[in-house]
């Protein structure tokens, strides 16, 4: 698939660069990539072992010597020379013969991102390649990604569950009327299992176990039938293997912190909303998207906490990206999006 766009000179492309992954969309080819947003690094050497889904499987069994990194945290850039070399990887790895291609690249944001945190962003695609940066805001893009009438004169409410952030915004007339951004997603949840692990069971169990307990049993409502798993770990007592049976239910309990703080800032923002807009909203309901609109029930809790209806987009994964993209097809139109 890749080898098909090499040697195309000037390749737009648009980057969904999140804390978990990053995704890159092309107007000809849609999405051509979705790796973890994770780097191996061999210290004593300085040099990168591997980048992307090979990397994510470093994570807790690496050697003293190699180091699997993060670099993105919070949906913003926390190791800049790390991130640099992660974005030309995967660029590289859509277009070949990045010496020759310089593409324009569109990359999706937080809203609470400060004028820093997207410098560090522009200068980061740039020194990977890139010949000209644009930036939007995620929630934006989420409403793009899933067809939402942003340029119409009514209030839309989108809330994209990443990562490292949770964005809440009121989009009307192509903008963001209201905004709310909370550190708290994707990660804060796996951190919440690992932490509810170490309590009750007394087990040490790694980032990438917590997470698929989350995607297996984790959810936000009492689910219609009860879920177990069995979950393997490091006893804290004795240092040794073992294993443990975890219900849906004592994982609910585990989620409590990072699922109110969701649902707090989409009340608060409806509290924000001006009447006019927040009238629409009741009329329309709530988009969810990101990764976090999976757990399960949490478009039911939302619900019953706001008495709106609420939806998941058809693939929430990709929302963001893919209205990252669509924003290369009509650059003029949606040029009032950009935040830069």
């Amino acid at each position: 698939m890749f080898g098909k766009l090499f040697g195309f000179l000037g390749k737009d492309l648009a980057m969904d660069l999140g804390t978990a992954n990053t995704l890159l969309y092309t107007r000809t080819e849609g999405i051509v990539l979705n790796e973890p947003s994770v780097v191996a690094i061999d210290q004593q050497r300085n040099t990168v072992l591997a980048v992307g889904k090979e990397a994510k499987e470093f994570l807790g069994r690496t050697p003293q010597r190699i180091r699997a990194i993060r670099p993105m945290k919070d949906g913003v850039i926390a190791d800049f020379e790390v991130t640099k070399q992660m974005i030309a990887y995967f660029v590289r790895k859509v277009i070949s013969g990045m010496s020759m291609a310089k593409p324009r690249i569109v990359i999706c944001v937080p809203t609470g991102i400060t004028q820093v945190e997207k410098r560090a962003v522009i200068e980061s695609a740039q020194q990977a390649g890139a010949r000209d940066v644009k930036l939007i805001e995620e929630p934006m893009a989420a409403a793009i990604g899933a067809d939402m009438p942003i340029n119409e004169p009514f209030g839309s409410m989108v809330v994209d569950i990443g990562g490292g952030t949770t964005e809440v915004a009121v989009i009307s007339l192509s903008a963001i009327a209201y905004a709310e951004s909370v550190r708290v997603a994707g990660d804060a949840m796996n951190q919440a299992v690992q932490r509810f692990m170490q309590e009750r069971f007394q087990l040490l169990i790694g980032e990438n176990m917590s997470e698929r307990i989350k995607m297996t049993v984790g959810s936000a409502f009492e689910l219609p039938e009860p879920l177990s798993m069995s979950v393997s770990g490091k006893d804290m007592v004795t240092g040794t293997p073992k294993a443990v049976e975890v219900t849906d239910s004592e994982i609910r309990e585990a989620l409590q912190d990072p699922v109110k703080a969701i649902v707090m800032a989409v009340r608060k923002a409806l509290e924000k909303t001006p009447p006019e807009l927040a009238g629409d909203i009741v009329t329309h309901g709530i988009l969810l998207a990101g990764g976090g609109a999976l757990l399960k029930g949490l478009d039911r809790l939302i619900t019953a906490e706001t008495g709106l209806k609420v939806t998941i987009d058809s693939e929430p994964l990709t929302t963001v990206v893919r209205g990252t993209g669509r924003t290369l097809d009509d650059k003029k139109f949606y040029s009032r999006v950009y935040v830069n």
